[in-house]
């Protein structure tokens, strides 16, 4: 989504020289681009199997109470023995909901913890890169 891509073959020095005002400082609209990603994001997870989108609803609630500054979140090298923590949470959240068809004992080594920790990393990495492409704005 690069808006005004026809124009920059104006700022080569290769035209006549002259740039009407308002083609001096194209300006990428962040805000609409960084709505894309996320609405394309919502539509790729809304293909996520049942359970899977139970688990992401899990996880995004999650990162949505450690989404604020200082948070372990948003850490160069996040710590993993409170990322398992919080994996471990997320199972025993999945263990007290009745839609959930999985009985599991948070063990590290089983699929469904093993798939928590996969959608918990992706879902931090998300919110990471969003963090940083936003700031720079502000």
């Amino acid at each position: 989504m690069d808006f005004g891509q026809e124009y920059y073959h104006m700022f080569d020095g290769h035209g006549s020289g002259k740039i009407p005002f308002y083609m001096t400082y194209p300006v990428r609209n962040s805000f609409l681009e960084e709505a894309e990603y996320e609405r394309d994001c919502r539509r790729l997870q809304e293909m996520y199997p049942r359970d899977a989108r139970r688990i992401q609803t899990l996880v995004e609630q999650e990162c949505d109470k450690m989404e604020h500054e200082g948070s372990m979140m948003f850490d160069e090298y996040p710590d993993r023995l409170l990322f398992r923590m919080l994996c471990r949470q997320i199972c025993r959240a999945l263990q007290d909901d009745e839609e959930m068809t999985w009985n599991v004992i948070p063990d590290r080594d089983h699929p469904l913890m093993q798939l928590i920790e996969v959608m918990l990393t992706q879902e931090m990495y998300r919110r990471r890169c969003r963090y940083r492409r936003c700031r720079r704005r502000y």
